[in-house]
């Protein structure tokens, strides 16, 4: 008889275990709590190993954590229009010599966001510029900073397309809120008086503010010829360079580079 009571008795207690757990799931979810909702294994496994609530409750949260993180991090990649995913790991530093290396190390440290700093890189086509630039942006990305990427003629007609809908002081938002603007070939193209002003509006109101990086094929004594305004110009350098670093690399195309490897090989 006893051990029919008991058999009951753990079927009972099996169903109300069952139903504990689906609460818990379904409480989980409610709470967006997905990740944890989904890794409830964890929970009855630390159960079986006697680990103590406490233990068991760090390690179905820390699951939740990292899922947070890795949903915001997307999410900020998303917001920030990255055109493609380059890392520092993959920029290769034999190939451009002229880069000095303590430089791109102290900037791997992302401490010119916290302080504010620009980043300014010059070269000609090809040299990784837009590579490193995306690099730096998108590991702050990865670190919990907004940003931002857009091309400099972009930016420009975005913001002029803005003030004519009545939109500009919202759209400028976009440029100057982020932690890091990354505006990339600039001088590639002139810039009439209208967009010279708009870059200018947005260098001015991210000055001391937020960090910008900006890449250029032109160097600083030729922004004359891509800004229709010299003194525009000017006023741009001067807050731009201000509190910067100035990387100025001098090498062959990466482009270039990948072209003639095989032709190379086809010659041999």
């Amino acid at each position: 008889m006893s051990d029919g009571v008991d058999s009951v008795r753990g079927g009972v207690t099996s169903v109300s275990e069952a139903t504990s757990h689906q609460q818990l799931r379904a409480h989980l979810a409610y709470l967006g709590m997905t990740a944890a909702a989904d890794h409830l294994a964890a929970l009855d496994r630390g159960l079986k190993e006697k680990l103590s609530a406490t233990q068991v409750l760090d390690e179905v949260l820390a699951l939740q954590m990292e899922d947070t993180k890795a949903r915001r991090t997307r999410g900020r990649l998303r917001f920030a229009h990255y055109p493609v995913y380059k890392t520092l790991a993959d920029f290769d530093l034999d190939f451009q010599p002229s880069l000095d290396r303590k430089q791109v190390a102290e900037l791997s440290t992302l401490r010119f966001v916290e302080e504010h700093r620009n980043v300014v890189l010059l070269g000609p086509p090809g040299v990784g510029k837009t590579h490193l630039a995306s690099a730096l942006g998108i590991a702050a990305t990865e670190a919990g900073y907004r940003t931002y990427f857009t091309g400099a003629l972009d930016l420009a007609q975005s913001l002029q397309s803005a003030h004519l809908e009545g939109t500009a002081q919202y759209k400028l938002r976009t440029s100057v809120g982020p932690s890091v603007l990354v505006i990339d070939e600039l001088g590639y193209l002139p810039l009439d008086q209208a967009s010279a002003n708009w870059i200018f509006q947005v260098v001015s109101r991210r000055y001391d503010k937020g960090s910008i990086i900006l890449t250029s094929n032109r160097g600083f004594g030729d922004w004359n010829q891509v800004f229709a305004d010299p003194v525009v110009a000017s006023a741009i350098i001067d807050r731009l360079l201000h509190r910067a670093t100035v990387l100025n690399i001098k090498g062959k195309s990466y482009r270039m580079r990948a072209y003639q490897e095989p032709q190379d090989t086809h010659t041999r």
